[in-house]
């Protein structure tokens, strides 16, 4: 038989089985991938001192050790992350014919746009995670980035995949405390932070290092992790979403988005530009990756179903048994279901957004 006498369903048949088996066969290699890095960790077994930090009802108390709390969420959550989200650790909604990827990289190229850099510049990424947006927006923008995190299992991470990813000299983490920036003043050209800086125990504190750093006339770019103007603190729900989104992404506090506004305006910025990001037209809203669904080729919604949410904490115990996953592997898994789940709540209610937009500009002298 001739190739063209052969009926177009079965090419399209065999088509969708390769890419199923595609879709199989990278899911199990990223799976056993991450099954491996796990089975090395020895970080799993802080759940519980993380837990301690947030049993009290006390936001002082966990502001006051921001760094334990913040560097030992990031122990035990970045293997989890890059596992079920990529290298990109952040939100985006989906515009018409996006899929996950271009969507989160759209999402960073936009918030470069607005740091108005030419090839070349100097920049400053705050909370960078293993670096998946700083080696995209280098990409997008030709400039050097210097990205900073408070934890150094990320760093050393972000770095493998740097030179993996051959932008290692354009792209450099590095480990430091972005409310004591290791820098001179008027270091870098621009400075952003994509959901990083809702870490701080105070966000003019934050705030201030940057403009420190930044060189008159250098924008600020960033996307916050706020409250919106429908979360009602005598809500009992909301104030367990609240607590479940701290509990489960290591936030000592999280506050209004006027709060970030003011403090971005008391810090010294000239602020250009403030609003929720979320609520521009989209084809699928920011938090559709956590609502719950039951086709295992859509991830991470596939782990977020009745059947799976429960599933994975006893699958991770077996393996824990098994000695093939570091004890506590199981309670990360369950505090960042919880923090998923919170998310999801978030923003299907409107009382939580996880891009409030601000651009500020540091005056010129």
């Amino acid at each position: 038989m001739f190739l063209t006498e052969v009926p177009l369903v079965y090419w399209l048949a065999l088509g969708a089985l390769a890419l199923a088996w595609r879709s199989i066969y990278n899911g199990t290699k990223l799976t056993a991938t991450f099954i491996g890095s796990l089975s090395q960790s020895k970080k799993h077994g802080s759940i519980d001192r993380y837990n301690d930090l947030h049993s009290s009802d006390s936001s002082k108390e966990r502001n006051t050790k921001y760094e334990d709390l913040v560097s030992s969420y990031y122990d035990l959550a970045t293997e989890f992350y890059e596992w079920g989200w990529g290298s990109s650790f952040h939100f985006a909604d989906k515009r018409k014919g996006e899929n996950f990827a271009a969507a989160i990289m759209r999402h960073e190229h936009f918030l470069a746009g607005r740091l108005n850099v030419a090839k070349g510049a100097k920049l400053l990424d705050c909370g960078c995670g293993i670096g998946g947006p700083a080696r995209n927006i280098a990409r997008f923008t030709g400039a050097s980035v210097t990205a900073v995190t408070i934890n150094q299992f990320q760093v050393n991470r972000g770095n493998a995949l740097c030179k993996q990813e051959n932008i290692a000299d354009q792209v450099v983490l590095e480990q430091a405390n972005f409310m004591k920036l290791p820098y001179p003043d008027n270091s870098f050209d621009a400075v952003y932070a994509i959901e990083a800086t809702c870490h701080a125990p105070d966000r003019n504190g934050v705030y201030s290092e940057i403009y420190r750093v930044l060189k008159p006339g250098g924008n600020f770019a960033c996307y916050e992790w706020c409250l919106t103007d429908k979360y009602d603190a005598n809500n009992a729900f909301h104030r367990k979403v609240k607590k479940d989104i701290e509990v489960g992404d290591g936030l000592p506090d999280m506050c209004h988005t006027s709060v970030c506004t003011k403090a971005l305006q008391k810090s010294g910025f000239k602020v250009l530009e403030a609003r929720d990001y979320a609520e521009e037209a989209h084809a699928e809203a920011w938090f559709t990756p956590l609502t719950p669904s039951w086709n295992p080729f859509v991830w991470p919604r596939f782990q977020f179903n009745p059947i799976m949410f429960r599933m994975m904490p006893i699958i991770l115990s077996a393996f824990e048994w098994m000695r093939l996953v570091p004890s506590g592997t199981s309670k990360t898994q369950v505090m960042l279901q919880a923090g998923g789940v919170g998310c999801q709540q978030g923003g299907l209610t409107g009382i939580f957004t996880p891009m409030w937009l601000m651009v500020g500009e540091k005056p010129r002298k």
